[in-house]
């Protein structure tokens, strides 16, 4: 496969990394639209794929690798993302009203330790766009979407804005993903506490029952958690999820912390949630307690610092049914996909 991306990256990497984002996903979204050009750039560039079926959550995969949530907030490059070779995309954060989300400057690149930092904040067109872009699409592969709740909703309400989210995509969703860990949005991690988790927990399976005896459909429902936590709390967290049959788990989202050198990274200082090979191990750490914890019982996607085929491998090792990738595609580009799925194929 040719190396096209990385002179295309040379080009990106000259802007600031939210307009390059734009720009690429505006790019992949066209082409995703362009059926027959699409079909034609994807048998060229990126050649036949392995078959990989798995299941996780009741549902069956074509293969392990997904795009993790946060690349394309508002559904807007579906097709073209599909095309790429995933198994399964997560689109949004979205929440249920409009939010901007914080100040810009809010995303930061580390390249040579090939990671990020962004303060996005949940910045979503909201639940009627988002639906409305998503409906333009072919949906070529399982779709997940990543619910959030609207910054100016306090936590005492939180559960408000995530059913309202769960009942809005309950029926266009493979599996619905509900983010309490993003460290952008202000008091949003207390929600990963006994009380808070429990009762939203509560909530989302009760509305999850009735929507599945309304649409006569299971819809599976995962929890987003944070690579920041001790092993006590991902203990009473997994116990949480088997106490209220939840159907997965997402681990992890961006991390507080800096494993990095200030000097040698001075972006580093940046607020906002570090994504990339510097969040490879702490994520791995987590999947694996979470596995020691719940066995078989619960399904887990492994997402953070998979950057290349030996830390996808490492993710599934540790313990996911399934892995995601973002920060790694970014830097690698779509030969990212096939150097994973070719190396688990052997």
């Amino acid at each position: 496969m040719p190396d096209w991306y990385s002179l295309l990256r040379r080009i990106l990497f000259n802007l600031d990394p939210e307009t390059a984002h734009r720009i690429a996903l505006v790019a992949i979204g066209t082409l995703g639209r362009l059926h027959p050009l699409n079909q034609y750039m994807t048998n060229a560039w990126r050649g036949a794929l392995p078959a990989l079926p798995v299941e996780a959550m009741g549902l069956h995969f074509s293969n392990p690798l997904g795009l993790a949530a946060g690349l394309d907030k508002d559904a807007t490059a579906v097709d073209g993302l599909a095309g790429l070779g995933f198994g399964f995309l997560e689109l949004g954060t979205v929440t249920p009203l409009p939010q901007y989300g914080n100040s810009r400057p809010r995303m930061f690149r580390l390249t040579a330790a090939q990671a990020l930092i962004n303060r996005m904040g949940f910045n979503s067109a909201g639940l009627n766009q988002f639906l409305a872009n998503l409906a333009r699409h072919c949906r070529q592969v399982r779709i997940g979407i990543n619910i959030g709740k609207n910054a100016t909703t306090p936590n005492e309400q939180a559960q408000r804005d995530y059913i309202t989210g769960l009942r809005a995509v309950y029926t266009v969703a493979d599996y619905v993903t509900v983010n309490i860990s993003s460290p952008n949005t202000p008091g949003l991690r207390d929600l990963q506490e006994r009380q808070a988790l429990n009762q939203l927990l509560l909530s989302l399976k009760d509305e999850q029952a009735k929507l599945a005896d309304r649409h006569g459909r299971y819809t599976p429902i995962a929890i987003k958690i944070a690579p920041d936590l001790d092993d006590e709390a991902i203990a009473r967290i997994a116990d949480a999820l088997l106490v209220h049959s939840v159907d997965g788990v997402v681990a992890t989202n961006t991390t507080t912390t800096r494993p990095l050198d200030p000097i040698r990274y001075p972006e580093s200082s940046q607020a906002g949630g570090l994504s990339g090979t510097p969040l490879a191990a702490l994520s791995q750490q987590v999947v694996a307690k979470l596995k020691s914890y719940t066995g078989n019982d619960l399904s887990i996607i492994g997402v953070g610092g998979i950057t290349d085929a030996a830390s996808a491998q490492a993710m599934l090792l540790a313990g996911a049914s399934l892995i995601q990738v973002y920060t790694g595609l970014i830097y690698q580009g779509p030969r990212l996909i096939r150097e994973i799925l070719k190396t688990l194929e052997q």
